[in-house]
């Protein structure tokens, strides 16, 4: 009798979608009389194992490109939520510069004003700028006269170490500009001014180069003074259908809807040539209300006058036909020296 072989054809991989659960605990389905495979092929499952290795492998990056997308939009949220915070720079020394200027800002705006006439006010708003142990609650100040201080800013910091800097903040009192250095300390938590600070002269203004006047096109200039003078009436009044009368097809412009009248157009300045693109250096004087509310304001009094302040502009205009058009409006530039 012939013996039954032991060697089981072509066995399935349990979970396989195309293998059955067997029938019993050790049984597995034989196939019997099979054919053997052509060209020698290797009939084992290895192959499958292969390709659910490839398939978690492909679930796992199609997890990780979702995870990534999702988390990227919330950590950049996170990181440029506060525009105004400055980054960290490693020589700083992990001194918080943004903060440190604020406070010093703050200072600067109590300590630069005073008046004899109401000490105390001063003397309150100082303490929250002050070690606890200052005896001298007015900081330096005798108590007498006046000094009115404004436009504060920061202008820039000397980082010492982790705990103490000194801040400088411009400032403007009458007719004068100065620095103010405020000397700061840090505990980790909050600031204290940690000793008198120091009025410092500002810099000197810069010194300005002459340029030569510009070449001129009178006749140009003739020609455009009425078309920019209905122009700049028009921008005053913000009225889109009086502008389009102006503005080069296709281009749109916005006016001041009536904030300001035109007092009269100065000057107009157009370089010789003869592109149908120039730009135009115009100056006018804007009528500037005082907001007053009575119906006749009165001759004598200058503060119930309209005031006038004079403003330059450089226009692109085009020409479309014979006629010219404002393409664009921005604050006049200086001429190259």
């Amino acid at each position: 009798m012939a013996r039954r072989s032991d060697v089981q054809q072509d066995p399935r991989i349990a979970g396989d979608p195309e293998s059955y659960p067997p029938e019993g605990p050790d049984e597995v389905p034989v196939t019997r009389g099979a054919s053997p495979r052509r060209g020698g092929g290797w009939s084992g499952g290895g192959g499958r194992w292969l390709i659910w290795i490839g398939r978690v492998v492909l679930w796992a990056l199609i997890i990780v490109i979702v995870v990534n997308g999702v988390r990227a939009p919330f950590e950049r949220l996170s990181q440029s939520g506060d525009p105004t915070t400055a980054t960290s720079d490693p020589g700083d020394m992990g001194f918080p510069v943004t903060q440190a200027s604020a406070f010093a800002n703050q200072f600067a705006a109590v300590y630069l004003n005073y008046d004899a006439a109401n000490p105390q006010q001063r003397a309150e708003r100082l303490r929250s700028f002050l070690p606890d142990d200052e005896d001298d609650r007015q900081f330096g100040w005798n108590g007498y006269g006046r000094m009115s201080a404004g436009a504060i800013q920061f202008a820039g910091i000397d980082v010492i170490d982790a705990h103490n800097a000194r801040v400088t903040v411009t400032y403007q009192s009458g007719g004068r500009r100065g620095l103010l250095s405020v000397p700061v300390y840090y505990d980790g938590a909050g600031f204290v001014v940690s000793e008198r600070p120091a009025l410092l002269p500002e810099a000197a203004p810069a010194g300005l180069p002459p340029v030569a006047g510009p070449d001129r096109d009178s006749a140009a200039e003739s020609e455009l003074r009425p078309q920019l003078e209905g122009f700049f009436k028009a921008y005053a009044a913000g009225n889109q259908v009086d502008l389009q009368r102006y503005v080069a097809n296709g281009v749109t412009i916005e006016g001041f809807n009536g904030e300001f009248t035109l007092d009269r157009l100065k000057d107009v300045i157009v370089p010789p040539g003869e592109a149908n693109s120039r730009e135009v250096t115009a100056v006018v004087v804007w009528a500037v209300s005082t907001g007053s509310t009575s119906p006749t304001p009165s001759l004598d009094d200058p503060r119930t006058q309209p005031g006038g302040l004079e403003q330059a502009y450089q226009l692109m205009i085009e020409k479309q036909g014979d006629k010219w058009f404002v393409r664009d409006v921005q604050g006049a530039k200086r001429p190259a020296g």
